[in-house]
């Protein structure tokens, strides 16, 4: 993992806080990293993502339907994606013009999705398996102390 990933676990993983708190402080600390342009988190409730904690500009997609758009589609499918050029996605739920690629990854407690991390990239391929990785981690101390 490389030291800016490592660092910004250790600064969510040492933090005192819980909740929202925590999803927004890691949110804050993940919009710092290079090519991590919208940082944010969807809780699943019932059948609908709702908006969480999330940096960067508002988006008119504050609740996505499972099976709709990226994010939903991650959900129905339970599993994470990467999308390389989001023009190339039929089902795409745009919440930026500046968007090239996006990131989701699912937060879960055992079995149980609990929500998911959500990051656009504002150039193609900006994401890769080192990142889902580190999303993947992240997304389970977030879980540890989801409340």
């Amino acid at each position: 993992m490389n030291h800016a990933f490592e660092e910004t676990m250790n600064r969510v993983r040492s933090s005192p806080s819980s909740g929202f708190a925590l999803r927004q402080e890691a949110m804050q600390l993940i919009s710092a990293l290079s090519g991590y342009n919208w940082c944010g988190i969807y809780r699943l409730e019932g059948r609908t993502l709702v908006l969480d904690a999330f940096v960067g500009a508002p988006t008119d997609h504050s609740r996505i339907p499972i099976g709709t758009g990226v994010c939903g589609t991650a959900v129905a499918e339970d599993r994470n994606i990467i999308v390389n050029d989001v023009r190339e996605v039929d089902n795409y739920l745009a919440c930026s013009v500046s968007t090239r690629s996006e990131i989701v990854v699912l937060i879960r407690r055992g079995e149980h999705v609990l929500g998911q991390i959500d990051i656009d990239g504002e150039e193609v391929s900006a994401f890769g398996v080192e990142d889902e990785t580190f999303l993947t981690e992240l997304s389970d101390l977030l879980a540890l102390k989801w409340e």
